[in-house]
């Protein structure tokens, strides 16, 4: 019997324990270790490699444009005032809306907000966007 990997056009998205509003993309999980490179002067040819520092990307949320201002209120709360650290849980559903896997990611900020482009040619949805930086992430299921 075949197993089939999951798609990735589902998914929800929670913030500190609350289901977000939805996301139409949400991209940038990466983590990588920096390779130190160490030779002495007896080693032949090949230098000792080392890990170095952790690192993660930043990630990226992006939506329709709506009524809520709460992307922006917690960027221009850090903008105007200390950086409120949070919580986010990214969670992949199967088709019947059942969790596969999940990503916490920790101590995530906003960094970046932009909002939509405009065009009065185009008939696209008006999209906001908002990156998040963090200090890591653990895959839970």
């Amino acid at each position: 019997m075949a197993t089939y990997p999951y798609g990735k056009f589902r998914y929800k998205v929670e913030i500190d324990g609350i289901e977000a509003c939805s996301f139409s993309e949400v991209t940038g999980f990466d983590a990588s270790i920096d390779v130190m490179e160490y030779r002495e002067g007896d080693m032949v040819q090949t230098p000792m490699k080392i890990p170095g520092l952790k690192k993660y990307g930043n990630i990226t949320l992006k939506k329709g444009l709506a009524d809520s201002h709460a992307l922006y209120d917690w960027l221009n709360a850090g903008v105007t005032g200390e950086v409120t650290r949070k919580t986010i849980t990214i969670t992949l559903l199967d088709a019947t809306e059942k969790p596969v896997a999940s990503w916490r990611v920790i101590n995530a900020w906003p960094i970046k907000y932009t909002a939509t482009d405009f065009n009065a040619t185009s008939s696209e949805v008006a999209v906001e966007t908002l990156e998040i930086a963090h200090e890591g992430m653990t895959r839970e299921s």
